[in-house]
């Protein structure tokens, strides 16, 4: 079983903004799909997979993530989180495997819920506005030049999601992609 998570904030007042670039992603990935919806989150469930929108806020990320985790039995191994950094130029992308949150709240809620950071992820830079703190620079809304920036990587992404689905290792993506 793998389990592949976008993260974001649920709400209408969360849709476009930088820290939602994880349900972004995975909305593109599944296009026409229907989400199923637990206390926890949206969910699509395909056979041996399971993609992830968790609705417990971001700072809450670890609680969705530990539930679907414990429920399906997933091996660390098998768990990709996708989700913005800040420290990243706009729609550049690093995949990490073993690495600390980054100050990323959402992060960091998962590796203390799962007590373990061994889980691939897919960073998507949203870069920094030094000008704006950081907690409102991630809730504000992605302007039309930077969401065609980052959808001219939307391919690569879904590329990077279909290899992890198709049993391409950690290493094996972090070569071919970073």
């Amino acid at each position: 079983m793998k389990l592949i998570v976008g993260l974001g904030n649920p709400g209408k007042e969360y849709i476009d903004t930088r820290h939602n670039i994880g349900f972004d992603i995975l909305d593109n990935y599944l296009t026409g799909i229907k989400w199923s919806e637990n206390k926890y989150g949206l969910f699509y469930k395909n056979k041996d997979i399971i993609f992830l929108k968790p609705i417990t806020y971001m700072n809450l990320s670890g609680i969705a993530v530990k539930y679907f985790v414990d429920y399906y039995k997933i091996d660390l191994k098998n768990i990709l989180i996708i989700h913005d950094d800040l420290d990243l130029n706009l729609a550049d992308y690093r995949l990490k495997k073993e690495s600390s949150s980054g100050g990323h709240n959402g992060v960091q809620s998962i590796i203390e819920n799962l007590q373990s950071n061994n889980f691939l992820r897919l960073k998507i830079g949203i870069s920094h506005s030094q000008q704006t703190a950081a907690a409102s620079y991630v809730l504000s809304k992605l302007s039309r030049e930077e969401k065609k920036c980052i959808s001219d990587n939307l391919n690569t992404f879904n590329n990077i999601i279909t290899d992890f689905i198709n049993n391409k290792s950690a290493q094996e993506l972090m070569n071919k992609y970073n």
